[in-house]
């Protein structure tokens, strides 16, 4: 049973690592204002990537790759602290904490993936502000 759920969870993980590795990363979405409109979409988006560009020549970087480890190791933490308690109650505490491990290392996994294909914040108000003092208004990233 135990091994069958380790399967089941890293095959889970696979696909759930490919699917994410397949997102784009954000950028910002900017409001049509008179400046926008002037300049045209094509040098708008030109002015995105020099805004990028310009965070990270200033050390600011997008990627939060980082945290995925993080979030699986909590969320194996996690799990196996609850699969422990689960297991304790219906007599094998040992097998309730690996099998516990296992989901909670997915579903952090999981969670890292999705965050960090969200740019982290200081970079997103570096280029935000980049941005507007070229005249252009963001609203959000997509």
């Amino acid at each position: 049973m135990l091994l069958r759920c380790n399967r089941v969870s890293y095959r889970a993980a696979l696909l759930a690592a490919g699917v994410l590795a397949g997102c784009a990363s954000q950028q910002p979405a900017l409001y049509p204002n008179a400046h926008y409109r002037t300049v045209g979409a094509a040098a708008a988006e030109a002015d995105i990537e020099a805004c990028i560009s310009l965070a990270e020549a200033h050390g600011n970087t997008a990627d939060q790759s980082g945290k995925v480890a993080t979030n699986t190791a909590v969320g194996a933490g996690v799990g196996a602290a609850g699969g422990a308690a689960v297991g304790a109650v219906l007599g094998n505490a040992g097998r309730g904490a690996a099998a516990g491990a296992a989901g909670g290392a997915v579903t952090g996994l999981i969670r890292g993936l999705a965050k960090a294909s969200e740019p982290e914040p200081i970079f997103k108000r570096f280029v935000e502000q980049c941005l507007a003092e070229r005249g252009y208004q963001t609203i959000g990233w997509k």
